[in-house]
């Protein structure tokens, strides 16, 4: 990489080590960094393999290469997975996923670390997810012939490879032995600037929904529940600012029972919720409802207060709403299209192609504020044929949309299969 690169993550190391006297999440990034070298060498070069690097920016990113994951052990036991996260957030949940050899933070991209994580590793292949672009690694992966890819990738003629600055960083570009993209629009993006060894493999992220699918865990409480109810909203990973349009709007509409899964769980949060649900309706949190010895069905709203069972709980509702479309941005909208309902996420869904296509497809519906919220949501519990249509567009649209690992999985590790 140029000098200019390699200052400026001097700078952004620097920044995040300052950040971490009182910020927990850098304090927890430098702390992970800080024992990677040791960690490789007790888990990973006293092991032997082949050694697959995975790289991953947080869960997100995560959930996009675990098909993959999954795929290579299923297929090549023998394989041994190195997974990396650049986040806590990722790191921290997934730290002991039972699939990877070796679970570590991703040291600061300078070209020493680089050298040094490469002749500890010796990775056969790496691999990274969707938005990482390193360049002292992936300089590095190239100059040792090491194949590498990213899978999963979106590209937007906003981005820095396609400005008339961006020279260093399209170069980065060249280190892939291969782009697997989940468009043609950014197939066609990469082909304008001279970068042609790409393939439109579609997002991985589909086929992780249908395994999900297939091990969805049964949730009798929740049947229960659902036993006198004509609609019940599922508000999945919501936020504060979802809740407040939410509550609002329940509060007009007591024919609607819902379920809320709030992104994050702590506990004076969850008290909040509660007692602003609780004035509207009869309120329990999941965890809760059988010690407090209460039927389901006498409830209006319930609390999740646990991970890991969002996926399954779309799959009893009639109408999905996905958090986060009022601040930085909606999180995954095919757990809940994947069970045939109708999804509605709020304006901040630029970055998420899926979004897009569930809403030309019909099976998704955005708003800008609350009044657009309270039209398509009466819409919604008003019509009946309209919660089939746009339930059985969604359905299909992540049907038809599966297919990315098989893709990706053949051409990396059975080419000769082709």
């Amino acid at each position: 990489m140029t000098p200019l690169y390699d200052i400026g993550i001097r700078l952004y190391g620097t920044a995040i080590a300052l950040a971490s006297i009182g910020h927990t999440k850098a304090r927890k990034i430098i702390k992970g960094r800080r024992q990677t070298e040791r960690y490789l060498r007790s888990h990973v070069a006293s092991k032997r393999g082949p050694w697959v690097w995975i790289h991953a920016a947080s869960l997100g990113e995560f959930e996009q290469g675990r098909p993959l994951i999954e795929r290579i052990k299923a297929e090549q036991p023998e394989t041994k997975i190195l997974l990396t996260f650049f986040s806590p957030s990722g790191y921290e949940v997934r730290r002991d996923y039972r699939l990877a050899d070796a679970v570590c933070y991703l040291p600061l991209d300078t070209r020493a670390h680089a050298a040094r994580f490469l002749d500890t590793v010796k990775p056969s292949k790496a691999i990274f997810v969707k938005y990482e672009f390193w360049g002292n690694f992936l300089g590095e992966l190239h100059r040792r012939g090491i194949p590498t890819y990213i899978i999963s990738a979106i590209f937007r003629p906003t981005q820095i490879f396609f400005r008339r600055y961006g020279s260093a960083m399209r170069n980065i570009l060249n280190c892939f032995t291969r782009l697997y993209v989940q468009d043609e629009a950014s197939r066609k993006l990469l082909a304008g600037i001279g970068i042609d060894n790409v393939s439109v493999a579609g997002d991985t992220r589909f086929d992780r929904v249908t395994s999900i699918m297939r091990s969805a865990v049964d949730l009798p409480l929740i049947d229960r529940f659902n036993s006198n109810a004509d609609i019940t909203l599922i508000a999945g990973s919501s936020w504060p600012a979802d809740e407040d349009i939410l509550i609002d709007w329940l509060a007009r509409h007591k024919e609607v029972k819902a379920i809320f899964a709030p992104h994050e769980f702590d506990r004076a949060r969850l008290h909040a919720l509660e007692a602003r649900l609780s004035a509207l309706g009869d309120t329990r949190c999941l965890s809760e409802i059988n010690e407090a010895g209460r039927d389901p069905a006498t409830l209006h709203y319930i609390i999740v207060d646990s991970f890991g069972l969002l996926a399954a709980l779309y799959r009893k509702g009639t109408i999905a709403y996905i958090g986060g479309g009022l601040g930085a941005g909606i999180h995954n909208l095919n757990e809940a299209a994947a069970y045939g309902i109708p999804v509605v996420f709020g304006p901040r869904h630029e970055k998420f192609k899926e979004a897009a296509d569930l809403i030309k497809a019909g099976g998704g519906f955005d708003f800008d504020d609350a009044a657009a919220f309270d039209t398509v949501m009466t819409r919604l519990v008003a019509d009946k044929e309209l919660r089939r249509r746009a339930g059985a567009a969604a359905g299909k649209y992540i049907a038809d949309s599966i297919g990315a690992t098989d893709r990706i999985f053949n051409d990396i590790f059975q080419p000769s299969s082709k």
